[in-house]
């Protein structure tokens, strides 16, 4: 019995990771991936598990992303945008929820299940549209601005939700305003409380665990803070994702956020996963079969009344027509916290199965088409306000350049790019930058700088950029699946001209020249190299032979650089440096160097020290005597097996 089960959830992990694979080839949204593995390992097709199995595990990761969410809550932001924030996202929320109510009741659901369905319907999904706004350098234009602020109260709403929910669910009876009251008093107590306790507790417990140093008590004392105080507000009669919240908020302001995000990430997105696939078992197909025109009109019907709330509130507020019809696109879908508020409403017994298995179907078919609405926002407001839509993945028109035979081609105008343009400008050698941020190419151009916006791994790209008259192109990124592109399209076009790669460090060196490199520049050893000459020349070492030094280096391939002595936290990728101390017994005490098979044992010996002097690159007669110690510079294994045959052959 147990073995059969484990290989349901492997089979379903698998599928997972299957679906997961495939919906992210075609653009759409992980989420849609787990909810397909929930309705497929679920009762409507192989009935390996039960919701209620899986949903007890799932329900801790609503619990991990509320955590998460209170760490992202910042109070001085919140007050910066406290205009949009307070204004415009409580008027969204309250109008959709309360018109999505008058038309639930309409239909004869009763008030429980109208305030449900409303809330869910309110919410828009903060993931795809913050990630999808972030890639498309969207996030500081006008209708980003506004998406953020509406989606940002919308995350505030959920805590309210979560303290009515169980609320909603006493006894069945009708709901009394002062029962709403007394339920938001003690939300708001427990807050308070929590708050007290916690802001004091909280990063006296976080300052002791970092002492330590130990990466899985960090870990194990963010999950047990998580869901301690998750329990907490559970036992007050509230959620426990509203604990888990404040939790998150309380250390949001201290210095361990990132390190507590970064750690708390696995463990939420794991079991938000399973959340997800608990929550596509709820699907009934048979039900979709039956309803499926009720739900594909619900799905337009919600997507079009939303936007048009959107819109008449932002015109309203005398935003212009573009930037009201962009943003009111972008928040037109149904979001993910919608599934916490409908898993909670089906274990609280508040919606039935039919109802509930209609609002999944259209959360996940507004989810579905959110990112090419999202994408294509700008361009359909365009549209509507009659302007014609610039093609997705068109780059700006480069203007023919004077002829010049002295052209810098810089690849990637980021920290690296504007420094090298900022030269070329003092020295006035004609350059030209091309890179895919949108804000930042449109805040070079204003200030007059030769940027343009462009994909370089594009080969049509490069030639508008006059490549073929470049004498030097520097490519300033160090994504490697970009320079893989890249670097042999640059060669190919521009076969006479000078290739400058940037890399993080001297990882695949050999491997970029042999693409057509002319010279590739490791920043880690190039800083090393730097500060050597700095402290070299505060020692008062010559200035000539400091720079003899460093080009020796560079022609070398920075060999002077290579291996270290290892830490607790090694790279096994990388080659280390080890010690050998060879005692009077050791197997090739009286043996020269010679003796011993280096090129079998692949390591290489750096130097000897005998009696506190250190001879570099020895002679191979040297015959070793005991008390020596041999330097040697390979991969870990290989050091293992070196130093075994040195002792005991």
């Amino acid at each position: 019995m147990e073995h059969s089960i484990l290989v349901k959830i492997l089979l379903m992990l698998m599928m997972a990771i299957v679906a997961i694979a495939l919906f992210r080839r075609a653009g759409l949204p992980a989420i849609l991936a787990y909810l397909i593995t929930g309705v497929i390992s679920g009762p409507s097709v192989f009935n390996w598990f039960t919701q209620q199995q899986i949903h007890s595990v799932a329900e801790l990761g609503v619990v991990l992303l509320m955590f998460s969410l209170g760490l992202e809550f910042s109070l001085p932001r919140l007050w910066a945008m406290r205009r949009t924030v307070f204004g415009l996202g409580s008027a969204q929320v309250f109008v959709t929820a309360v018109l999505t109510m008058c038309i639930s009741m309409l239909l004869g659901l009763n008030l429980s299940e109208s305030i449900v369905v409303g809330s869910a319907i309110a919410l828009s999904s903060t993931a795809i549209v913050l990630k999808l706004l972030n890639e498309r350098g969207w996030l500081r234009r006008r209708h980003g601005e506004l998406s953020v602020s509406v989606l940002l109260f919308q995350d505030l709403a959920v805590v309210p939700l979560l303290i009515l929910m169980p609320l909603l669910a006493s006894d069945g009876e009708m709901l009394s305003w002062h029962e709403i009251a007394l339920a938001m008093v003690e939300g708001v107590l427990a807050f308070v409380a929590l708050m007290a306790v916690g802001k004091w507790a909280l990063p006296k417990v976080f300052d002791e665990v970092a002492r330590s140093r130990s990466n899985e008590l960090f870990v194990l004392s963010t999950l047990v803070v998580a869901l301690v105080t998750g329990a907490l507000t559970q036992w007050l009669g509230l959620s426990m994702a509203l604990g888990a919240f404040i939790a998150g908020m309380l250390l949001g302001e201290s210095q361990y956020k990132r390190q507590l995000e970064a750690d708390i990430r696995p463990f939420r997105d794991l079991l938000m996963g399973l959340f997800f696939i608990s929550i596509g078992m709820l699907l009934d197909f048979s039900l979709v079969i039956t309803f499926w025109w009720q739900v594909l009109l619900l799905v337009v019907a919600v997507i079009i009344a939303k936007a048009l709330i959107v819109f008449g509130l932002l015109r309203a507020a005398k935003e212009t027509f573009r930037t009201s019809v962009a943003t009111a696109i972008s928040l037109a879908q149904v979001g993910e916290f919608s599934f916490v508020v409908l898993a909670l409403a089906v274990n609280y017994e508040l919606l039935e199965i039919t109802v509930s298995t209609k609002l999944v179907m259209v959360a996940v078919l507004s989810m579905a088409v959110a990112p090419w609405l999202v994408r294509h926002s700008v361009d359909i407001a365009r549209r509507l306000h009659g302007v014609k839509a610039i093609k997705q993945g068109d780059s700006e028109i480069i203007p023919p350049l004077e002829q010049s035979s002295d052209l810098v081609l810089i690849l990637g105008y980021g920290r690296v790019g504007q420094t090298i343009a900022r030269f070329m400008k003092t020295e006035a050698i004609p350059y030209l930058v091309l890179d895919r941020d949108p804000t930042r190419v449109t805040e070079a151009r204003r200030a007059g700088e030769p940027v343009y916006f462009g994909d370089v791994a594009k080969r049509a790209i490069l030639k508008q950029a006059q490549i073929k008259q470049a004498k030097l192109i520097v490519l300033t990124f160090t994504s490697s699946h970009v320079l893989d592109q890249v670097l042999p399209l640059c060669r190919q076009l521009a076969p006479e001209a000078k290739i400058l790669v940037r890399t993080r460090d001297d990882e695949g060196m050999e491997a970029l020249e042999e693409a057509g490199a002319s010279q590739v520049i490791p920043e880690t050893l190039e800083g090393s190299l730097m500060l050597v000459s700095q402290v070299l020349y505060q020692c008062g070492v010559p200035l000539t032979r400091i720079l003899k030094r460093l080009e020796y280096e560079r022609r070398n391939h920075y060999q002077y650089l290579h291996g270290f002595f290892s830490g607790e936290e090694t790279d096994f990728t990388l080659e280390l440096l080890h010690a050998v101390a060879l005692p009077k017994g050791a197997q090739v005490v009286g043996q020269p160097l010679s003796a011993i098979p280096w090129e079998k044992l692949r390591v290489e010996l750096r130097a000897v020290r005998r009696s506190g002097a250190e001879v570099e690159s020895p002679e191979l007669d040297w015959l070793i005597r005991p008390g020596d110690i041999l330097i040697i510079l390979g991969k870990p294994r290989r050091i293992e097996k070196a130093e075994h045959y040195l002792l005991q052959g």
